[in-house]
């Protein structure tokens, strides 16, 4: 494990997670926040991850960063913003870990950078199960905000040698607000979580896997998915699918498997979801 991390977006759910976590695993942190906010950092600091001079300041004594920080979705924010914040802070953090020599990061990208979730026209899964070479149908500015972070991520560990690891990251949430509600309106109409393939991760578990991917098997850039390993929805996946994903090649999945390959995040950082929403 690196000895400090330097979380972005610190204190949103997911990045609120993070740092319990790494403060159980006793690894010092470092909190980039974008509005004054208490956390169980060692040290936070306040402003947009845009801004290189401050990024630079956050970075220091980090051997690892983990980038939350983020516009989560469309809708709320015009399309250029969306699109240029989020890209732009990914390449500031990035690239100044990288010119400071830090070996290791992690990036959240998103499921949504398939194009499914916020498509502006109706689009169809190529194939299933969903992997990191499936051919992507962006029609939205938060899913081609994505692609460009995993491009950033791409180019910085071919210029410097970095390690980043790029997870693409399901509807996150914990059991007592987000999965419940999910879960009751996927049972009522299921049709709701079909451009999601009723795909969750638990909070908790979001947090193990971007701690998990500090230290990947093996150096690189990396894409990966990860998700619990069954599906948010009460219906088998063999239902769901006829129903919902007509035609679409694919495999058999047994009971409520999520028809996402997960095997390359087990592979290569030892993750699998601990922590299931009891579905039915």
């Amino acid at each position: 494990m690196p000895a400090h991390v330097l979380v972005t977006g610190a204190a949103g759910r997911i990045g609120t997670a993070v740092l319990d976590l790494l403060a159980a695993e006793g690894v010092s942190t470092t909190a980039l926040v974008l509005e004054p906010a208490g956390t169980r950092a060692g040290r936070t600091l306040a402003g947009d991850a845009r801004d290189p001079a401050l990024v630079a300041d956050a970075l220091d004594g980090a051997d690892a960063v983990i980038h939350l920080a983020a516009i989560p979705h469309p809708g709320g924010d015009p399309d250029a913003e969306v699109f240029a914040r989020n890209s732009q802070a990914t390449f500031t953090v990035l690239d100044q870990a990288a010119r400071r020599g830090v070996p290791n990061a992690v990036i959240a990208s998103s499921y949504a950078i398939c194009g499914l979730p916020f498509a502006r026209r109706p689009l169809s899964m190529p194939y299933l199960p969903i992997d990191a070479h499936l051919p992507l149908q962006i029609t939205d500015p938060y899913a081609l905000s994505k692609r460009a972070d995993e491009a950033t991520a791409d180019m910085i560990h071919r210029q410097y040698g970095t390690t980043v690891v790029a997870l693409r990251l399901p509807f996150v949430g914990a059991a007592g607000d987000r999965l419940g509600p999910m879960a009751e309106l996927f049972a009522r109409d299921p049709g709701h979580g079909a451009a999601d393939v009723w795909s969750y991760l638990d909070v908790r578990d979001a947090a193990r896997a971007l701690v998990a991917a500090l230290t990947p098997a093996v150096p690189g850039n990396h894409v990966l998915y990860v998700a619990a390993p069954r599906t948010l929805a009460p219906q088998p996946t063999e239902w769901l699918l006829d129903r919902f994903h007509p035609g679409v090649p694919r495999p058999r999945f047994e009971g409520r498997t999520v028809p996402i390959d997960l095997a390359p995040a087990r592979d290569l950082l030892g993750f699998a979801a601990e922590h299931e929403f009891p579905v039915g």
